[in-house]
C-alpha cells in the first residue's frame, strides 16, 4: 500500500512539474509574442544600421556606384585628419558645457520653481519656452541677435563701452557664441527632469532634517543631491550622447566655420557624405561617434554601479 501511495505521489509530482513547465513555456511564448514587433523594429532601425554603417566604412564609396574595399583605410586616414581631431576637440567642449553648465543650470532652475515666489507658474512656462522652439528658428533668431552691426548683443556690448564683436565670424569667439545658444535652448530639458525627480523626494525627510537643526545647504547636500544622483547620472549620459551627435544648431549658425573653429564630428560627417560624396569616410566618422558614445556610457554606468555597491553618494 505504501509503495502504491509513493508511486501515486511521484506521478502527481511529475504531472505538477509538467504542468508548471507547460505554463512557463506558454508565458514565455506569450511574452515573446508581445515583444516581437518592438524587437523587430529595434533590430531593423537601430541594430542593423550600426552594423551596416561599419560595413560601409570599410569601403571607398560615393553612395551610388560599387564601392572599393579598403579595409580599415578610412579609419587610418581619419586618425591622420587634422580636421577630424579639431572636430573631436570641439565635441569635447560641447560635452563639457553640457555636463558642467547645462545640467547644473537645469538643477538651479528646477530648485527655483519650488521657491515661494509669486507667479511661479509664469516662470515655469518662460523657462521651458526655449526648448519648445524649433532648432532652425533658434539658430536664425540668434544669428540676428549676433549680427555684428545691428544685433542686440552688440548693442548691449556698445552700451558697456566696448567695440562690436564679430561673434560668428571670429575664430576666437564663434564656439563660445554657439555654446551659449546650446545652453540657452537645452537647459530647460534638464530642468524638467530635475523638477520631476524633486517632486518624488518625500517631504518627511526635509521635515526630519529641520527638526535636527539642518540648514538649507545641509538639507540640499545630504538629502536633495543623493536622491537626485540617479537623475544626474541619466542626465549626464543624455548630455554626453547628445553632445556627440550635435549637428543642427552648429550647422545652421556657422556651418562649422569660421575656418573650422566650430566644426563638429556631425557637421564634418555631413560634409563628407553630402558635399564630398565620400560615404565610406563619412560612415567611419559616424561609427566612431557611436563607438565613443558607447564607451563613455559604459564607463559612466560602471562608475555608477560601483558607487551603489559601496553605498551612497556622499
Amino acid at each position: 500500500m505504501d509503495v502504491q501511495t509513493e508511486s501515486v505521489e511521484i506521478v502527481q509530482k511529475k504531472e505538477i512539474t509538467k504542468a508548471k513547465k507547460a505554463a512557463r513555456n506558454k508565458n514565455i511564448f506569450t511574452v515573446s509574442l508581445f515583444i516581437a514587433p518592438a524587437l523587430f523594429v529595434y533590430l531593423l532601425y537601430v541594430v542593423y544600421p550600426i552594423f551596416a554603417t561599419f560595413n560601409y566604412s570599410l569601403y571607398n564609396w560615393d553612395g551610388t556606384t560599387v564601392g572599393t574595399f579598403v579595409g580599415l583605410g578610412n579609419y587610418t586616414a581619419l586618425f591622420n585628419d587634422a580636421i577630424f581631431w579639431t572636430a573631436l576637440k570641439n565635441n569635447v567642449w560641447v560635452i563639457a558645457t553640457s555636463v558642467f553648465v547645462q545640467i547644473p543650470l537645469g538643477l538651479i532652475m528646477a530648485l527655483m520653481l519650488f521657491a515661494p515666489i509669486r507667479g511661479i507658474r509664469l516662470f515655469n512656462t518662460v523657462y521651458f519656452l526655449p526648448f519648445l522652439m524649433s532648432t532652425v528658428a533658434v539658430g536664425m533668431l540668434w544669428i540676428l541677435m549676433f549680427d555684428p552691426i545691428n544685433g542686440i548683443i552688440n548693442v548691449l556690448v556698445n552700451s558697456l563701452g566696448f567695440e562690436n564683436v564679430s561673434w560668428l565670424s571670429d575664430e576666437n569667439v564663434a564656439m563660445f557664441a554657439v555654446l551659449l545658444v546650446v545652453v540657452w535652448q537645452f537647459s530647460p530639458f534638464y530642468m524638467i527632469l530635475f523638477k520631476s525627480a524633486i517632486v518624488g523626494i518625500p517631504e518627511e525627510l526635509y521635515e526630519a532634517a529641520q527638526i535636527d537643526g539642518a540648514n538649507p545647504w545641509q538639507k540640499f547636500r545630504s538629502i536633495t543631491i543623493p536622491l537626485l544622483m540617479p537623475t544626474i547620472v541619466s542626465s549626464s549620459i543624455l548630455a554626453i550622447v547628445g553632445s556627440l551627435k550635435a549637428f543642427d544648431i552648429f550647422y545652421i549658425m556657422t556651418g562649422g566655420g569660421p575656418n573650422g573653429a566650430t566644426e563638429l564630428m556631425g557637421t564634418y560627417m555631413f560634409k563628407q557624405a553630402f558635399v564630398n560624396f565620400n560615404m565610406g569616410y563619412a560612415s567611419a566618422i559616424a561609427f566612431l561617434m557611436f563607438f565613443i558614445a558607447l564607451i563613455v556610457t559604459i564607463i559612466i554606468q560602471v562608475i555608477e554601479s560601483r558607487r551603489k555597491r559601496v553605498g551612497g553618494y556622499e
